[in-house]
């Protein structure tokens, strides 16, 4: 069965670039058409072809392609699926077939060389501004730091490469090259929301950020295997959107809230935007007396949305309320995905600390 050869994807591939000989998708032939002087794309079905094509294509082909493309990609190097922002897509195949990047090792220093330095405009944490500010990856410091002003010694905010996660946002952004970095800061979860104009320069970002991380795992589990320790570098958020919610009397009228369900931790906060989360709540496994039930109890009063949520766990229970019936399923898929989980035993460490927090 053939494939696209430029993503992670089993879509038809109807178009092939007949200058590189490699059979694509139709997404991916639109990204192909952005890069003219490298590849020039034609229908398999629609367009008459040149018998010096045809012969191109059945010497060169998806699997030769491969072998001479991606010689050298870092076992870190994020390579997009079919479902990624466009931006990933397009700098995959840039990085490909037009800086021949994975061919030539030093040509990988941007994000490989285990130190990156430069400026991105960051949101304000209280104006919503996007300011020029400058940031620094150390791998020796263990580290992504940035400073509020270009001469300033000290860093506004350090962040542990141990607890680092970036994922692109471009819709929540407002920005095509928008990217969310989350870390841990006393246990709780900080949000920086970043861009560059350069898309390049910004998936270079992404990836030095990968790397930093899966050095920083080979060194913490030195027995583990690359193909176990890629999928730890970074995240997307298992589901995001607003819901409805109540305190912990259930008495309270519901209000309508942010939330993001990154791996165990359900964060809710006032706007997407916000660098720090209102609260937090740990969805442990159904071993451990977490449960996810739609609906809410009889007695509850005070909410708009009509889709009710209830997840019991062994203290309390938390009571929440979606706009439609396809958000509450969505929401409940994605809690029970993670309750069918068993926990892991560092995941216990973190539910005590949360169940200790003011």
């Amino acid at each position: 069965m053939a494939w696209c050869s430029d993503e992670q994807c089993f879509n038809t591939p109807d178009w092939a670039s007949v200058t590189l000989g490699v059979f694509v998708c139709q997404g991916c032939s639109l990204l192909h058409r952005g890069i003219p002087h490298i590849s020039r794309v034609k229908s398999i079905q629609q367009e008459s072809w040149e018998a010096s094509e045809v012969e191109l294509m059945a010497a060169m082909g998806n699997e030769a392609a491969k072998a001479k493309y991606e010689q050298k990609v870092p076992a870190f190097y994020y390579r997009p699926k079919h479902t990624d922002c466009k931006l990933l897509r397009e700098q995959w195949i840039r990085a490909r077939y037009e800086r021949n990047e994975f061919e030539f090792i030093e040509k990988q220093e941007p994000y490989s060389a285990g130190y990156r330095e430069g400026f991105l405009w960051k949101r304000g944490r209280d104006n919503g501004q996007f300011l020029s500010r400058k940031f620094i990856l150390s791998e020796r410091e263990g580290a992504l730091k940035y400073f509020s002003k270009q001469e300033a010694r000290d860093p506004k905010a350090v962040m542990k490469i141990e607890t680092l996660n970036a994922t692109f946002q471009p819709a929540k952004i407002g920005n095509p090259y928008g990217l969310q970095i989350t870390y841990l800061r006393d246990n709780s979860t900080r949000n920086i929301f970043v861009y560059h104009s350069d898309s390049k320069e910004m998936v270079d970002w992404f990836n030095a950020i990968r790397a930093a991380r899966f050095h920083y795992l080979q060194v913490a589990f030195p027995g583990a295997s690359d193909e176990e320790l890629v999928p730890k570098l970074t995240r997307s958020f298992m589901k995001e959107g607003f819901m409805e919610k109540t305190g912990p009397k259930h008495t309270e009228g519901f209000k309508k809230r942010w939330f993001t369900m990154d791996d165990r931790r359900l964060m809710y906060f006032k706007d997407p935007l916000d660098a720090y989360a209102r609260g937090e709540v740990f969805i442990g496994s159904k071993e451990n007396s977490y449960t996810v039930l739609p609906g809410l109890p009889p007695s509850t009063q005070g909410y708009h949305w009509n889709h009710g949520i209830t997840i019991v766990t062994p203290d309390r229970k938390f009571l929440f309320a979606c706009e439609t019936e396809a958000e509450q399923k969505d929401w409940i898929t994605a809690f029970q995905r993670v309750i069918n989980r068993p926990m892991r035993p560092q995941e216990y460490a973190v539910e005590a600390h949360f169940k200790h927090k003011p």
